[in-house]
């Protein structure tokens, strides 16, 4: 069984900076991708960034430039810096990753339950 946890969520100012981390945990996987998703009240969830392991980042043009998505040398943590935050910035931050059951090599998806980010002026 996988699991993700969040932490680093609460409430910040405008222009303060916030880092969320997300840890995985269980047996008999390998990930393949690891990032994060929001979603804002009344809205869609959406990309924020991810991180393919040993590899590449990619992010959404909102957050290009100010947010920054690593992850640790075990591959099994990765966290979000958020710099310059902005009040759309709003919403709970759910962790992601994509992962290969050795069991079966099926991929999968994976998700964390969300830590609440809050952001005013």
């Amino acid at each position: 069984q996988v699991q993700l946890v969040e932490s680093g969520g609460g409430l910040a100012q405008v222009g303060e900076s916030r880092t969320l981390s997300c840890s995985v945990s269980g047996s008999n996987f390998i990930i393949q991708v690891m990032g994060w998703y929001r979603q804002a009240p009344a809205k869609e969830r959406e990309l924020v960034a991810y991180i393919i392991t040993g590899g590449p980042t990619t992010y959404a043009d909102y957050v290009k430039d100010r947010f920054i998505v690593s992850q640790d040398d075990g591959k099994t943590t990765v966290k979000l810096q958020m710099n310059s935050l902005k009040t759309e910035d709003t919403a709970v931050y759910y962790c992601h990753i994509q992962a290969t059951d050795t069991n079966n090599y099926w991929r999968k998806d994976y998700w964390g339950e969300g830590t609440q980010v809050t952001v005013s002026s």
